[in-house]
């Protein structure tokens, strides 16, 4: 059987705890690798992709990533944000990765709250239509917390279900 893959792009740690929890939950063969060491995916059955949602999107590297992946590819795609759960925002930046990646067999995504660092914070308060959203992304500062970490090795194990249930393309 061939290997699954939890590649993941964090800066902050936030994707990275998420990374991690998805691999924990995979059973068999995987490998868990950051964005810039992950090639060869071909020799994978599955693929997670994970990025934290910057200024609204995915982060350039992540998009430059996903254009690359295979045709047919299954992929299961994460993010974390400051966003509110279920917010706009966030829903955005997973929709416009499923357009990059359109190419690939997309399995399922999933999406958690992360805390958003000081600076990026202080940075943006600074500008009044950013206001409101600094405010509500300040209350993700216990994020990703337990039931994150959990909710995501459930991602993980549906997926993986999913995957084995989808004929390849």
């Amino acid at each position: 059987m061939k290997k699954r893959a939890v590649i993941y792009f964090s800066r902050t740690g936030n994707t990275k705890k998420i990374a991690q929890a998805i691999h924990e939950a995979l059973e068999g063969a995987k490998d868990l690798l950051p964005l810039d060491q992950a090639d060869n995916l071909e020799n994978y059955q599955l693929i997670f992709v994970g990025f934290p949602v910057y200024s609204h999107s995915v982060p350039y590297q992540v998009e430059l990533f996903l254009k690359k992946i295979p045709k047919g590819q299954k992929v299961a795609l994460f993010a974390t944000h400051g966003s509110l759960a279920g917010g706009r925002l966030a829903r955005e930046a997973l929709e416009h990765a499923l357009v990059v990646a359109s190419q690939a067999k997309i399995i399922g995504t999933f999406s958690c709250r992360g805390k958003v660092s000081l600076e990026a914070l202080e940075v943006l308060k600074k500008s009044p239509e950013h206001e409101a959203w600094t405010d509500m992304a300040a209350s993700a500062v216990t994020h990703p917390d337990a039931s994150d970490l959990e909710d995501a090795r459930g991602f993980a194990r549906w997926a993986v279900t999913l995957s084995a249930h989808s004929p390849s393309a």
